[in-house]
């Protein structure tokens, strides 16, 4: 039930969740006290059908061996297909495009110039067309600009590529966010996005293989060449499968019952961020996210995690071999780099999905190590290089970093316009960090670098100081709701529903519970922010 954040109601109690481990709430406001909307109940919202637990587990399986494998793997392939080019460059790419000085830095930097040109347009085509055919449609354009990458012969066209691989790849993280919020409550987002984001790593893993298999060839054409060929045709043919098996919605998805569809739905109405079917742009929610200071605190955030990665992701290969490994080497030893990277991303997913006040602590702690790393490397030139090579692994955390990021923004910004306004900053964040950070690698530096780590390690401790800064702003936020409102709330739930009540379901089980409980309204599916939900919490 949408609410002013003015109006307020009588003192009731409600049992903060902290974890996945805390029980089931369900409070009922006075009907004086959250009036209730005078449209009359359709069917969708009349629709009411119970479904026991052993029913909402096979459910929810259903809907994970659907949705998150196609997320997986265009994530896995958009990692590959936008890093390849670290490995292209120590295998004759520099070369064969005739690439002096600060072009291949550009090379790196314009991948960015076309994904920021091209961010706020396709997350206004997000949330108003069909999602499963605009990201297959997008993949065979995208599968087909990475294919071309291997008929490039000089500086020029590499440059333009780049630049139309920015503006294809631009769709492909806002559209998953979008999905997942789509599909899954405030508790999951979290654990959800961390293995669809894993992919990032896992790509990284199968690159560096790719690349180390791809190495031994001796043709005319070039491994460099390979690299791009292969990996171009996969993903072209990987739009294919996102074409036939990604449903546009759960109101569409074939693969649920009618009856089945309607629970998927009203679970995310209830313990969600609310519907994101058959939205219109509103440009007030737009306003309001810009007036949000969380907006800021996150955007903040996400630039300052992604000037490292600019660098060390183009750059990886290139500071490995400069402590004496070949090219063949460097690409086997980025596996065990991504190997710790895929660690920490599911590990921390999962923690910030099952405990509520952990996010901005997780973000904090895990760029911790490279703050120490890039010191190390930094100072490599006085310390044994086995030492600067260990804080290179360390380097390895900081990109965990962006899931946490993407999993706030999911769970504590509620209206489709307003998330996808927020989306769009986010990776305007993204852009402008991912352009910074080749550029901090000066070519004259080679091969210490020594500008770049110590911008990494400034970079990375004001995030921690943001991070802590952010969840104190959140934490005070939420108290000062609950002294208006006069109740505890949820930061797990999507605030009150069903004429009023406020429901904290904290694990499966519950959730399955508070819908078949809940009769919900018309008006619950209304698309309404965070800043106008009656008992809406954030998560931490």
């Amino acid at each position: 039930m949408a609410l002013s954040r003015q109006q307020t109601s009588s003192p009731l109690q409600l049992d903060r969740a902290e974890s996945s481990h805390s029980q089931s709430h369900l409070i009922m406001a006075a009907e004086d006290e959250i009036p209730s909307a005078d449209a009359p109940t359709t069917a969708a919202a009349a629709a009411h059908h119970d479904i026991d637990a052993d029913q909402a587990r096979r459910i929810l399986r259903q809907i994970d061996w659907r949705i998150m494998p196609l997320l997986f793997m265009t994530y896995l392939l958009n990692f590959m297909d936008k890093t390849i080019l670290s490995s292209a460059a120590v295998f004759g790419l520099r070369q064969d495009n005739h690439l002096k000085g600060t072009n291949y830095s550009w090379v790196s930097s314009v991948f960015y110039f076309g994904y920021f040109f091209w961010t706020y347009p396709t997350t206004l085509l997000i949330a108003r067309l069909p999602i499963g055919k605009y990201v297959a449609i997008n993949t065979f354009f995208w599968g087909a600009v990475v294919a071309l990458t291997a008929a490039c012969s000089n500086y020029g066209g590499l440059i333009t590529v780049r630049f139309f691989l920015g503006v294809a790849e631009a769709t492909i993280s806002p559209a998953l966010m979008f999905i997942t919020s789509t599909w899954y409550t405030r508790d999951e987002i979290p654990t959800r996005t961390g293995i669809w984001f894993a992919g990032n790593s896992v790509g990284g893993i199968i690159s560096s293989l790719l690349a180390y298999g791809v190495g031994h060839i001796t043709d005319n054409v070039g491994p460099w060449r390979w690299m791009f060929i292969i990996l171009g045709v996969a993903t072209f043919l990987w739009g294919f499968a996102l074409f036939f098996l990604l449903p546009d919605s759960i109101s569409k998805a074939k693969f649920l019952t009618p009856e089945e569809r309607q629970w998927a739905g009203d679970r995310v109405v209830i313990a969600g961020t609310g519907r994101t079917e058959n939205t219109t742009w509103k440009w007030d929610q737009t306003l309001e996210c810009l007036q949000d200071p969380k907006t800021w605190l996150i955007w903040s955030i996400a630039l300052l995690c992604q000037i490292p990665n600019g660098g060390t992701q183009n750059f990886a290969n290139l500071v490995i071999t400069s402590f004496g490994f070949t090219s063949l080497q460097s690409t086997l030893i980025n596996i065990l780099y991504s190997i710790i990277t895929v660690l920490f991303i599911s590990g921390t997913g999962w923690m910030a999905g099952h405990f509520r006040s952990m996010n901005c602590i997780l973000i904090g702690l895990i760029v911790i190590p490279p703050v120490v790393g890039s010191a190390l490397i930094g100072s490599r030139s006085s310390i044994p290089h086995g030492v600067a090579l260990f804080g290179y692994f360390l380097l390895s955390t900081g990109p965990a970093a962006l899931p946490l990021i993407l999993s706030l923004v999911q769970s504590n910004f509620r209206g489709v316009t307003k998330k996808m306004t927020m989306t769009a900053m986010l990776f305007i964040a993204y852009c402008t960090g991912n352009i910074v950070g080749p550029q901090l690698f000066i070519s004259t530096e080679e091969p210490t670098y020594g500008t770049a780590f110590r911008a990494i390690m400034i970079c990375y401790a004001l995030v921690v100081c943001l991070a802590a800064v952010l969840r104190v702003y959140l934490q005070l936020l939420n108290r000062r709701r609950q002294r208006e409102e006069g109740i505890e709330g949820s930061a797990g739930t999507s605030g009150a529903v069903g004429g009023g009540k406020v429901v904290d379901a904290a694990d499966g089980r519950n959730v399955t519970e508070a819908v078949n409980e809940v009769q919900l309204r018309p008006e619950d599916y209304e698309d309404v922010t965070d800043w106008k939900t009656f008992g809406f919490r954030y998560r931490l």
